[in-house]
């Protein structure tokens, strides 16, 4: 329930607050007044679309502050998420829109953005003026309607049915592609076979290429290893039969003889006979190496050379096409196999897709018939109800009939809903869309909305000239139903009939004030001799008259009486 709503700079409203409190709250003014900024007010506090014009010529910011008196669980979830809070059960929303089109809003305390105005309207209000009649006239409106009637199970099994139908979109979606794409994926099948043969017929190994090229480089040397080696031989230990040839280790062999015969007579010798000792033992062990070196050349032929320019050739024909390295190649060939794979099970895979579809669309179907008994049966209920209500609303010959037909299945279910009215009997029914008038739309949304919040409720109801269109005995007719409407919700009222407006509780009056050279206006409460004046302004024009003023009278005593029942 809204407590108190403040504009400020909105229209031609400077500042004004407005104390609403429960029951039923009619809202009346001159025209030109700015009642329907009262409307756009709580439009904006429930995250509708801002609009820059709206901001008072001469205004930085039009500002809407609401209190709303709330114990909903799920709104306070909504609020706690959006980072605000409920205390004792006290709800602040605010929205503020520049002059420059920009837009803020506040949940709870806290700066939130706009759309979570919107999710918490969808728990608070229910607003219904003018171009929520038209909408009334199109099929989505009216599902909507019928559905929201149709209460927990019936949109639980919506639910169920959407999410089923989601299934079978993406399963066909999914088979349809592949089935498009087969011919595609046949080629590419083969041309990774081939590559995959390339690749296995050459067998790489991580590194190969790198060990190949040092190979190579040593095989092409080999004269020039031959001779090095054998020269560094021969210097280090000779084998020929030169009696005068000298070669290191004699060198050295003979330096340590000549060391350990004196080094009796000085030990500090000793040191350096261990280190020709150990030189002789270093110069042996280069000598067998160099050796075994020069026997592996020696095994070495050009047709080692050969065969390792062959493969390396072959390598490089890989790497040409697969990669940068060898290590590369192997990545590549792994991910293709394992590409192959997905593509050599695509038989299975279209059979696997068909089976699964087939179980999608039968669960699909069936939800889809639970959906058309749940709809058929609210429908009929809905049909009876809203047909008691237009009785009650200066309609006594009127009937409502909700039909549900047959349709293509799509996001919503297999049925085509139509709202139609059959304005007395030997008429034929007729649709919302194409044949009720402005005054009879009005009152079929009123007794729909009347209906639909006995398995919906919400807490707030708001109507922007619910009663255009209408007069008379229709008018009071309305009023009543509001004022009972209003014995179960808050309901407020924008109205220019006193019809209606007696029968509120609180009755506000939107002034317009052009003192100044400009026009601005504010709200305030009426109450004793100052409504009934404005009562009678809005039955004759004016204030004052002795006819009016009497009429104004009755009014108010017809709608006094009938709060009390």
């Amino acid at each position: 329930m809204i407590e108190q709503i403040r504009i400020r700079d909105l229209g031609v409203i400077v500042d004004t607050t407005l104390d609403l409190g429960p029951g039923f709250t009619a809202i009346t003014g001159e025209t030109g007044a700015g009642k329907t900024m009262v409307v756009t007010a709580l439009g904006l506090l429930m995250g509708e679309r801002s609009d820059a014009g709206a901001v008072r010529m001469g205004a930085d910011a039009a500002r809407v502050g609401g209190l709303v008196r709330t114990e909903d669980p799920q709104v306070i979830e909504l609020v706690e998420d959006a980072g605000g809070y409920v205390e004792d059960g006290d709800l602040t929303l605010t929205r503020t829109v520049s002059s420059e089109g920009r837009s803020r809003a506040s949940v709870g305390g806290n700066g939130a953005p706009v759309g979570s105005l919107a999710r918490l309207a969808d728990r608070l209000f229910a607003v219904h003026g003018q171009s929520e009649q038209l909408r009334l006239r199109s099929s989505a409106a009216q599902r909507e309607m019928l559905d929201r009637f149709g209460g927990g199970e019936l949109l639980g099994t919506l639910d169920e049915y959407q999410s089923a139908h989601a299934k079978s979109q993406r399963l066909a979606a999914e088979l349809d592609t592949l089935r498009e794409q087969l011919e595609e994926r046949i080629l590419e099948a083969a041309r990774l076979r081939e590559e995959l043969e390339q690749i296995e017929a050459v067998d790489p190994q991580p590194g190969e290429e790198i060990e190949l090229k040092h190979r190579i480089e040593r095989l092409s040397n080999l004269e020039e290893l031959r001779s090095a080696t054998s020269a560094a031989l021969r210097a280090i230990a000779s084998d020929g039969d030169d009696p005068f040839a000298s070669d290191a280790s004699g060198l050295v062999d003979g330096a340590l003889r000549e060391i350990e015969r004196v080094v009796a007579a000085d030990a500090q010798l000793e040191s350096l006979a261990e280190s020709l000792r150990s030189l002789s033992f270093q110069l042996s062990d280069v000598g067998r190496e160099l050796a075994g070196y020069a026997s592996n050349l020696d095994q070495d032929g050009p047709g080692e050379l050969a065969a390792a320019n062959d493969r390396l050739a072959a390598l490089n024909g890989l790497l040409r096409f697969f990669g940068a390295d060898v290590a590369e190649v192997i990545a590549y060939g792994s991910a293709s196999a394992a590409r192959l794979n997905e593509l050599e099970g695509d038989d299975d895979r279209v059979t696997q897709l068909e089976r699964q579809l087939e179980i999608a669309r039968g669960n699909e179907q069936q939800l889809a018939s639970q959906l058309t008994a749940l709809r058929t049966d609210a429908a009929a209920r809905l049909g009876e109800l809203v047909t008691i209500e237009l009785h009650q609303l200066a309609l006594p010959d009127a009937m409502f009939v909700v039909e549900v037909e047959p349709a293509a299945l799509g996001k919503f279910g297999a049925d085509e809903i139509r709202l139609l009215l059959q304005p007395h009997p030997g008429a034929a029914p007729r649709q919302l869309a194409k044949g009720a008038s402005g005054g009879e739309l009005s009152r079929v949304m009123l007794a729909l909305e009347v209906v639909v919040a006995a398995s919906d409720p919400v807490p707030t109801f708001v109507f922007d000239e619910v009663d255009a269109g209408v007069g008379g005995a229709a008018a009071i007719e309305i009023g009543r139903r509001l004022a009972r409407l209003a014995q179960t919700s808050q309901v407020i009222v924008v109205t220019h009939l006193a019809q209606v407006a007696a029968f509120a509780n609180n009755h506000l009056q939107v002034v317009k004030d052009s003192a100044g050279g400009f026009t601005q206006s504010s709200c305030r409460v009426l109450g004793g001799d100052e409504r009934l004046a404005e009562m009678a302004r809005l039955l004759s024009g004016l204030s004052d008259s002795e006819s009016a003023l009497a009429h104004a009278a009755e009014l108010l005593s017809l709608g006094a009486g009938a709060s009390t029942r």
